[in-house]
């Protein structure tokens, strides 16, 4: 009766070991990269506290390619496919799908005239923005994922502040780059991903958790999104220390341009277009109540730690100042053409819900000025012509789709 007990035991070990090892070469093997979990489905609950500007209730929802945004078929028939791609500006957490500017520009892109003159029967944006991604970070991510894409009608890049950001974290050190975020934090589907042999670490229990994703869809919620933000600008408001200079940007702004510059060139062998959506910030002379809004440029992790040490929005003001002219040189000298939001993006808090975020009033600017840029024309996009808007598509130079 042992014997038998022991064989059974041992058979069943074996079996579950030649399934975790049969896992571990599928996900090796077979898996892609996936920026958001495909077929995730999350309903974020804002605090209302903490972000009164935004709507209670947002849905942040994944398609089959790991892109937040709708399910989309790669032989579809008319289909005119972009991918936006950058930081937290464009990834648009705390904005319900349809708010974010990318949800915002596919809505503009679809309507009769727009579709007509992209030549297209429908529009597809999928979003792989991403909170905390960089320069370096975008350049890797487009490294992994660009290859798994067929065709693409264009790429719009947005990414820049979060350069800035690491390196204050990191103290600005004056002869070092900031250091890059791991690649596994990047993606939610990583084939390279390391497995143990403690139950919760297996790739069995992986792919059951992509399985159960894939066929149920579960709804994932998240409650109090955003309630960190009050401590986070009550540690601002309350600093220590307050610093108005920085060491020499050199070495923060060349890192910028390798990395940017790469990127850029890996996007133009990927799809018909790209463009370049240079990242916008508030900055004026702010009010106290706008200041009352800001986290931002603390040597450290606001929002999982103390910070008694930031920099002067002056000093950020600055710096992001410095990112934006190199990131337009950039573009300039590979011949991409680049679109720049500050000037339509003067509501201040009517548009920004920190210093660097947009409201959903902010994300439909910007939605609007990107569809005319992509449309070749001032004025689009079923709207009428607006002074600022149309002096930032004229400052584009984007092509129209149609004489391509």
């Amino acid at each position: 009766m042992i014997s038998w007990v022991a064989g059974a035991v041992l058979a069943a070990a074996v079996g579950i070991a030649a399934l975790e090892l049969g896992s571990r070469w599928w996900i090796r093997r077979r898996s892609r990269y996936y920026v958001w979990p495909p077929g995730g489905r999350v309903e974020i609950r804002v605090d209302p506290e903490a972000c009164p500007e935004l709507d209670p209730l947002v849905r942040f929802d994944s398609n089959a390619d790991g892109e937040r945004g709708g399910d989309v078929r790669r032989d579809e028939d008319g289909l005119w496919r972009i991918l936006v791609a950058g930081g937290s500006a464009a990834e648009c957490f705390m904005l319900d799908q349809y708010a974010s500017w990318p949800g915002a520009l596919e809505r503009l892109l679809n309507t009769p005239d727009s579709l007509h003159a992209l030549g297209a029967r429908r529009v597809h944006v999928g979003n792989i923005g991403h909170s905390g991604v960089g320069s370096a970070e975008l350049d890797l991510i487009l490294e992994r994922v660009l290859p798994q894409y067929g065709h693409l009608d264009a790429i719009l890049v947005m990414v820049g502040a979060s350069d800035v950001y690491h390196w204050l974290e990191q103290g600005a050190p004056p002869a070092r780059a900031p250091a890059q975020v791991p690649e596994l934090m990047l993606f939610s589907g990583h084939p390279r991903r390391p497995f143990g042999w403690r139950p919760g670490a297996w790739a069995l229990v992986e792919v059951a958790r992509r399985l159960r994703r894939s066929w149920l869809h579960p709804l994932e919620v998240k409650e109090r999104a955003g309630a960190w933000f009050a401590a986070a600008r009550r540690m601002r408001a309350e600093a220590k220390e307050m610093r108005t200079t920085v060491p020499d940007t050199a070495t923060v702004l060349d890192h910028l341009e390798h990395h940017f510059r790469r990127l850029l060139r890996r996007a133009t062998t990927h799809a018909d277009h790209v463009l370049v959506v240079r990242q916008p910030w508030f900055e004026k002379d702010y009010t106290p109540e706008e200041e009352a809004h800001f986290w931002h440029g603390g040597l450290g992790m606001p929002w999982n730690e103390t910070v008694s040490v930031y920099y002067s929005l002056e000093v950020i003001n600055r710096l992001l100042g410095l990112v934006d002219a190199r990131v337009a040189q950039v573009a300039a000298t590979l011949g991409i053409p680049h679109l720049t939001l500050r000037p339509v993006l003067n509501k201040g808090l009517h548009h920004y819900y920190d210093h660097d975020h947009f409201t959903p009033a902010g994300a439909a600017v910007v939605a609007r000025t990107v569809a005319a840029a992509l449309l070749g024309r001032p004025g689009s996009a079923g709207r009428a012509s607006q002074p600022g808007v149309d002096a930032a598509v004229a400052e584009a130079t984007f092509p129209a789709p149609a004489s391509c």
